[in-house]
């Protein structure tokens, strides 16, 4: 917190792009000079019955996976319709990812998350292992005790709604798959993980009527249908490659024109024709 005080305090810096946790967003608009802020993302994906299983299991390891899900906007827990979860799960083993059984999960949580003395999981702040922080998901299954292909991309178990990793943004390439049985109880399970933070959240169906309510509830920045996290930012979707999502200082999606200042210059009389 020095070292940022001191280069905010530079005269050569105008403008702050800042993420990194609440305390450093806090300090940066306390500073006096315009600072666009990212806020935390904790993105949901839905999947209804509707949906192609094999589409959006390629797209879930994909963008989950993508830099060893340490993007904000990448997919942080999964809720799909309780009669196409066996279905969906067989995919995501189709394309690459590795399953963790209870046993394995249970040791990767306990490497993932330390909690205060006297707490549990699902307490407010659990503390993720930074050590663990964008390590391929080789390490995190080394770490859960199962030896998997160097080339994996991405591990997922199958857990209930208020786990610890269903709930916490944890930036390494494992998902949570939560059964649910209606898409009622899938889009309040996706609002309630995504803590209203209104950052990312991602449905994977062919009814408009659910990708509406979906959408209308959680009232997020990014709003992606039937494709993986990136597509909100132009690869491979609609947008364009964004420097921050500005959640806090409301920006939004960034783009150069959010870091230049408009200037007019006026000229009175002269040069008027008429």
């Amino acid at each position: 917190m020095e070292s940022f005080s001191a280069m905010c305090k530079h005269d050569a810096v105008r403008i702050l792009l800042v993420t990194g946790g609440p305390g450093v967003v806090k300090a940066a608009m306390q500073t006096g000079k315009r600072a666009i802020c990212a806020g935390p993302g904790n993105p949901p994906v839905y999947v209804d019955d509707t949906a192609c299983m094999k589409r959006a299991a390629k797209a879930i390891v994909q963008g989950a996976s993508y830099d060893n899900n340490l993007l904000c906007i990448g997919e942080k827990e999964v809720f799909v319709l309780d009669k196409v979860a066996d279905q969906l799960m067989a995919e995501l083993v189709k394309a690459g990812a590795v399953r963790l059984n209870a046993p394995q999960l249970e040791r990767l949580t306990k490497e993932a998350f330390t909690f205060k003395e006297g707490q549990g999981a699902g307490c407010p702040e659990p503390i993720l292992n930074k050590a663990l922080i964008g390590k391929d998901a080789k390490v995190l299954a080394q770490a859960a005790g199962v030896n998997v292909p160097d080339k994996t991309e991405l591990l997922f178990a199958e857990t209930d709604k208020d786990h610890v990793f269903v709930k916490e943004e944890q930036m390494m390439p494992f998902i949570p798959i939560v059964r649910v049985k209606s898409v009622e109880e899938g889009i309040a399970a996706a609002l309630d993980a995504e803590h209203n933070y209104k950052h990312t959240s991602i449905i994977h169906s062919h009814n408009v009527e659910h990708m509406t309510a979906m959408a209308r509830a959680l009232d997020t920045t990014l709003f992606i249908k039937n494709g993986p996290c990136m597509a909100g930012l132009g690869l491979g979707g609609e947008g364009y490659l964004s420097y921050s999502v500005a959640t806090p200082t409301g920006e939004g999606v960034t783009n150069p024109k959010t870091f230049c200042r408009v200037r007019r210059c006026v000229m009175v009389d002269n040069l008027r024709i008429y």
